[in-house]
């Protein structure tokens, strides 16, 4: 989960690609909603059946991870420092994958967080636009 891009050596031309892409600006846009607290913007990206992997938990809908896991992963980014490392995003058909690395630092609940974290999203085109429809976290 990240917010926003690195400045430095380690953003070149092959550490990004396909962001400029609307599967792209989806990823970006509920990154920025996690980060804001904005419930209603993340769960209209994430398909009615999402399927989220995260530290060894599943939650597979959108309307689970919005009554359980979400508050949490907003007051969590609301207190941390999140810079993408890395995004590569690859449209084939209805169907995309967006790929990341971030770094993410600071403090929460009295504790420092220094890491950097990976995750995998799938997104899929409906009649309404596209919507995740997978995500895995890890770091």
């Amino acid at each position: 989960m990240a917010s926003e891009q690195a400045d430095d050596s380690t953003s070149s031309a092959n550490m990004f690609s396909g962001t400029d892409s609307i599967p792209a600006k989806i990823v970006t846009q509920f990154h920025q909603a996690l980060k804001s607290g904005d419930k209603e913007l993340a769960r209209s990206l994430l398909a009615d059946n999402v399927l989220i992997f995260e530290g060894g938990g599943v939650e597979r809908s959108a309307e689970e991870y919005a009554h359980h896991h979400m508050l949490a992963d907003m007051k969590y980014l609301a207190a941390v420092n999140s810079t993408m490392l890395e995004h590569h995003v690859q449209i084939t058909g209805n169907s995309a994958i967006s790929i990341s690395r971030s770094k993410t630092s600071g403090t929460y609940k009295g504790k420092d967080v220094d890491y950097e974290g990976m995750e995998t999203m799938v997104l899929a085109k409906h009649a309404n636009g596209w919507k995740i429809v997978h995500i895995h976290w890890s770091n």
